[in-house]
């Protein structure tokens, strides 16, 4: 690894992480309640060139009708969209436990200006979004300019002040997963609440891959940080045994205390219909 003091100090643990094997992670039929589970913890996104006003307060109409459509089923966790659409979100979700998420900082590229990024997630904020999910400045990263990396996360974050933020590493373009855990480490070191695979804009999005090493950074830092960071996967997770896939993963590395929507999230903009078929044993195509 390269030699700057955050991953000297966490180099031992990058050298202790087990190879991944997809053969420890056989799927049964997945019980009701991890169906249900799973339900509980998904960003239900909208991030469409053609998204409007009207697309997106119907989009929130779907979540606010949700307990009368299915009152026996856990409700979505947040709906993420474009931060122009993070007034409709506040207007429409106020009453409701459902976080009003964004993306922002240049999503999904990163690349723009620092001040841009900033002025941009902290007018989300004000207009009431209260998750903010932006991507890590990979090309910098991948040059090793990690301070600059890492002050741009801090200084978004500072200027959100309580409202959580989700860094993307966008792990399909980090090479590694010598890089993977180098980026989960600065992302959380620099005030990440959560730190989240892909876009979904670029493949290879979400990969199990990549949320092995994740799910284990998370755990170094929690044991030497004393801080629970939160994981979330996106990009691609379509399937019910997708999500099954990731649920588990997260269980195995982290334990069943990470498996609420307080610390797992998974990113996805049509997996709800599917849990919800599983579920009520009938197609749905609610959302």
């Amino acid at each position: 690894m390269d030699s700057i003091p955050l991953f000297d100090e966490f180099s031992q643990d990058f050298a202790a992480l087990p190879v991944y094997s997809p053969n420890r992670f056989a799927q049964e039929q997945a019980s009701d309640e991890i169906l249900k589970g799973i339900l509980a913890c998904i960003d239900l996104t909208s991030l469409n060139t053609s998204d409007s006003t009207e697309d997106i307060e119907q989009f929130c109409s779907k979540v606010v009708d949700f307990p009368q459509a299915f009152p026996d089923f856990p409700n979505v966790a947040a709906l993420c969209v474009y931060p122009v659409f993070a007034s409709v979100l506040t207007s429409r979700l106020k009453d409701l436990p459902i976080q009003r998420a964004v993306v922002g900082g240049g999503f999904p590229s990163a690349q723009t200006f620092l001040d841009n990024k900033v002025a941009e997630c902290s007018k989300a904020v004000f207009f009431g979004a209260n998750e903010i999910d932006i991507v890590l400045s990979v090309g910098e990263f991948l040059e090793g300019n990690y301070e600059l990396a890492g002050d741009e996360i801090s200084s978004i974050k500072a200027a959100i002040g309580s409202a959580h933020l989700k860094v993307i590493l966008e792990t399909g373009a980090l090479e590694s997963s010598e890089n993977i855990w180098k980026a989960s480490l600065l992302a959380m070191e620099a005030g990440a609440d959560f730190i989240k695979t892909s876009t979904g804009k670029q493949m290879p999005a979400a990969t199990p891959e990549a949320a092995w090493v994740m799910t284990h950074a998370i755990k170094a830092f929690a044991a030497r940080r004393k801080r629970a960071i939160g994981f979330k996967p996106a990009g691609g997770i379509v399937s019910v045994e997708d999500a099954l896939l990731y649920w588990n993963i997260v269980a195995e590395v982290l334990g069943d205390e990470w498996l609420k929507p307080a610390l797992f999230r998974i990113g996805a903009s049509r997996l709800a219909n599917k849990l919800l078929s599983a579920l009520s044993g009938r197609t749905q195509k609610y959302f």
